[in-house]
């Protein structure tokens, strides 16, 4: 969402990559520096620009902005966006002050950053400063993330090398999974759940070879005990590829049931290794969901056959991405006749916010990075991803209603509607009761997009301008869309989706 006087952040993550690209090299060989692109977006719209390097080697392309370009300026209630997790406190040398509070002492209300610095001084403490200090953090839209890795390839190579330097030199905290996984040992582990990763990863070594031990240890998901002279697994080892996870993870686990519509219904638990469990579930949806609507109540081509693929990734995002802490609560997958719902427990970690789930901007931001990195290797999943464009391409590929995301508190849910009725009952937003199929087609289109212009509208639904001004005039007059506060007739006049 816009103000009145602010462009969409799309067009200045764009401006902060396209400037990115001007930063200069400081020429060290043993230090690459990063390129980075910073956009400072006044309240009333105003723009200034930095990059790395532009006044003075081997300044930073917020201080530029920040200090360098507008020290005698307001900035309270500015955005910033960068192309790189602003740096932490304590990663410059003293008195040299971080970017990250730089940004909380100029007071900027909201920050986007495009992806996070590797480097062992930052490596997410920048994000969690800015957070914990009252900025709103967000992260770039996917589709610039490549775009700023391959420009930075040979800095995140560094930062990453770093970052495995930092580690080994220094006894690391456990975390919360590993911290419950000190009794176990490798006969916890199952060779069937080891060969289904090598087999999907495209490796053709043996489950208990040297080279895939070793591989399993660098990848910090097996501990070398120089006592013992055995590995031992950590507590992703134990997720990803116990014989009986709940052993040590009681809310290890997928909980799936069924409503026929018939007054029948089933239900089942699956308690495998997580590498096991999406195939796992995807056989069980294949037999149940052909007969799972109603037919007394639904007429069959009321309910299209719901792609299974769909509930495959948005499931394995539940499995992923959820939170591990919260003892006994699984992931749910409840196919009903009308919908299908999944739960996935935790709230969204920052960057991630259920705001931008429901915008359909959420991009990848694990807090389970060893999980995401193995369903990434075995082709499950794509790291910088989280669904989205799966998900927004609902009714353009498969003519389905888009889903709903919700957060009650104690999980993350996301509702696929299967019928227009079923949209109207989950919204929340009476007024959708007013809109008919097509007009419901049409409000997708606009939530999926954020913004869309009359023409854009009509080109997408193949209507005529007459009606595709008076369905889009229907939603704003029942307070379902706004605008982004051009004059109506300007070719800068958009209507905008409100949550």
């Amino acid at each position: 969402m816009t103000d009145n006087k602010r462009e969409s952040p799309q067009i200045y993550m764009r401006m902060a990559v396209d400037v990115m690209k001007k930063s200069i090299s400081e020429g060290k060989e043993d230090k690459p520096s990063p390129h980075v692109g910073a956009v400072l977006v006044f309240p009333d719209g105003k723009v200034d620009t930095a990059y790395r390097g532009e006044l003075r080697e081997g300044d930073h392309a917020e201080y530029t902005v920040l200090d360098k370009k507008n020290r005698d300026q307001d900035l309270s209630g500015c955005w910033l966006f960068a192309t790189l997790e602003p740096c932490a406190p304590g990663a410059r040398n003293a008195p040299k002050v971080s970017c990250s509070e730089r940004i909380v002492n100029a007071r900027i209300s909201e920050v986007w950053f495009g992806v996070e610095d590797h480097n062992p001084t930052v490596n997410y403490a920048g994000i969690a400063y800015l957070s914990s200090n009252g900025v709103k953090v967000n992260q770039f839209d996917s589709e610039f993330h490549k775009e700023i890795e391959n420009v930075n390839r040979e800095f995140n190579t560094w930062a990453k090398m770093k970052n495995i330097e930092a580690k080994s030199k220094k006894l690391q905290p456990k975390d919360y999974l590993n911290e419950k996984s000190m009794t176990a040992n490798m006969n916890s582990l199952s060779e069937k759940a080891f060969q289904k990763y090598l087999t999907e990863s495209g490796r053709k070594w043996e489950p208990n070879s040297d080279i895939f031990l070793q591989e399993l240890k660098d990848m910090e998901l097996l501990e070398y005990d120089e006592k013992t002279k055995s590995y031992l697994p950590t507590g992703n080892a134990i997720l990803l590829f116990g014989k009986n996870p709940r052993n040590k993870f009681p809310q290890a686990a997928v909980k799936v049931k069924v409503d026929y519509g018939n007054g029948k219904s089933g239900a089942e638990t699956f308690d495998d290794p997580l590498v096991l469990i999406p195939d796992e579930v995807e056989d069980w949806v294949i037999k149940v969901l052909p007969a799972s609507f109603d037919r007394a109540k639904f007429k069959a081509e009321q309910v299209p056959a719901f792609p299974v693929e769909v509930i495959r990734e948005a499931l394995i995002n539940a499995i992923v991405h959820r939170d591990y802490t919260k003892d006994g609560a699984k992931v749910q997958l409840e196919i009903k006749p009308d919908q299908i719902i999944i739960k996935s427990p935790g709230a969204p970690v920052i960057p991630v916010t259920i705001e931008s789930m429901k915008n359909f901007t959420a991009t990848s931001w694990s807090r389970n990075k060893k999980l995401t990195f193995i369903f990434n290797e075995m082709g499950y999943m794509e790291e910088s991803e989280i669904g989205m464009d799966t998900f927004r391409s609902l009714r353009d590929k498969y003519n389905l209603p888009l889903p709903i995301f919700n957060y009650d508190g104690s999980n993350v849910i996301v509702i696929f509607p299967r019928t227009a009725d079923a949209v109207k009952k989950v919204s929340g937003k009476k007024a959708i009761d007013e809109l008919n199929e097509v007009e419901l087609a049409g409000y997708d289109f606009v939530r999926s997009r954020k913004e869309v212009s009359k023409k854009e509208y009509a080109d997408h639904l193949d209507l005529s301008d007459r009606v595709a001004q008076n369905q889009l005039r229907k939603m704003r007059n029942l307070d379902l869309i706004g605008d982004n506060g051009e004059l109506l007739k300007s070719n800068k006049y958009k209507y905008v989706y409100k949550e």
